[in-house]
């Protein structure tokens, strides 16, 4: 008998990032930034000009044009598939908390960083008694 053993990749991180803004208004517009960007990279992965899981070097033109309609220019064209990621978003007053299994990150920040945000960003496995994660809230 054989016996096998392997590490799984699955995502596990039950990451927390908590993006503090001076009041919720600077919180809702970092919100509809995400969700901006979001739905227009749905709507190019339904048309078949984008594939999740192959990161493009380039901007196409229609997410350009975005891009600089909401005056985003930190994100980089690889960083935009992090926005298709099964994450969880909520506004609490001046507060957007994001929890996700996902490590890549770094658009999300980017946006809450730009629009004036204090970041905290943790793991719920290694913090189990915060307020927030996996099947906290």
């Amino acid at each position: 008998m054989k016996i096998w053993y392997q590490h799984g990749s699955e995502h596990s991180a039950n990451l927390v990032m908590i993006g503090h803004f001076e009041n919720a208004t600077d919180a809702t517009k970092a919100k509809e930034i995400i969700d901006t960007l979001t739905n227009q990279l749905r709507e190019e992965e339904a048309s078949g000009t984008r594939t999740v899981g192959q990161p493009s070097e380039r901007y196409g033109e229609a997410m350009l044009d975005l891009l600089g309609r909401l005056n985003v220019a930190s994100i980089s064209p690889r960083e935009l598939d992090q926005f298709l990621y099964d994450v969880s978003m909520n506004i609490e007053g001046s507060k957007i908390i994001l929890t996700t299994e996902e490590v890549d990150i770094s658009a999300f920040l980017k946006v809450m960083f730009d629009q004036g945000a204090r970041i905290e960003v943790y793991s719920a496995h290694d913090y189990p008694d915060s307020e927030y994660g996996r099947g906290r809230r």
